[in-house]
């Protein structure tokens, strides 16, 4: 089979994935044809390339049994199963599927939208044009001293602490943001606010940004309604820390590294 005609075939049910089964451990399915049947309706998005081939991606409506060539599993468990270029690809294309089940009507005057490119839809009564949507998030890493300030959000699924973290609201830079939701959910002010990396957040379409800062004054006083624990910890004192897939981790993981 020619390497054109190879695609890597992205298929989810709801948040599940499917991979097939290598001697080597998993992989996105890469073929000439899809690995389980699609009906002729089923929408296929052209996601970008990997590697040389093309990604498509499509939503079913049905789980695919295990079987010795198959299984399912969640996007982020997949992180362990998969190499990260085969992960970033998934992700982009669970949100362009969020996008597309999110984006079927006109949001101004409520016609169904037509598809005119792999990430815009047009209105073909008003000429609304729709692309996906990113909502923008801020992680910052506060230093105090020896110590850094780890938190427990009320929505975390889990035991692990993390960063501070809030939304990018209307009308502010990244750096306000930074500080407003620092002095809200925590009641301290910052200093020195500097810009870490940034990394897609598929979950279900994100991008979180991420910052360094210093402790300058206040109380810790947590948000009751956002946080449910939060304290410094030093390097050798630290709390479940989130997983290494996470920008958050890498902060962290940096700031244990670097002794700073």
């Amino acid at each position: 089979m020619s390497k054109l005609t190879t695609t890597w075939w992205i298929i989810f049910y709801k948040d599940q994935l499917l991979l097939k089964k290598t001697d080597n451990g998993f992989s996105i399915p890469c073929a000439g044809q899809p690995p389980i049947h699609i009906s002729p309706e089923t929408n296929i998005h052209e996601i970008c390339m990997l590697d040389g081939h093309p990604c498509k991606a499509i939503a079913i409506d049905y789980p695919v049994e295990e079987s010795d060539k198959y299984m399912m599993t969640g996007l982020r468990a997949s992180y362990d199963f998969i190499p990260l270029k085969q992960y970033q690809t998934a992700g982009k294309a669970a949100e362009i599927l969020h996008w597309d089940r999110n984006s079927r009507f006109c949001p101004a005057c409520g016609t169904a939208m037509e598809q005119k490119a792999p990430i815009m839809k047009k209105c073909p009564k008003c000429g609304n044009e729709m692309y996906p949507s990113i909502s923008t998030a801020i992680l910052v890493l506060i230093r105090k001293e020896d110590k850094l300030l780890l938190v427990h959000a009320r929505n975390f699924k889990g035991t692990f602490n993390s960063l501070v973290a809030g939304f990018l609201e209307t009308g502010e830079t990244l750096e306000e943001c930074v500080a407003r939701e620092v002095k809200e959910e925590t009641g301290l002010d910052v200093k020195n606010i500097t810009y870490f990396a940034n990394q897609p957040w598929p979950y279900p379409s994100g991008l979180m940004v991420g910052f360094i800062a210093d402790y300058a004054g206040g109380e810790l006083t947590l948000q009751d309604e956002e946080l449910s624990s939060g304290a410094f910890y030093t390097r050798d004192n630290l709390p479940e820390l989130p997983r290494k897939l996470s920008l958050a981790r890498k902060m962290i993981d940096w700031w244990i590294e670097n002794g700073k």
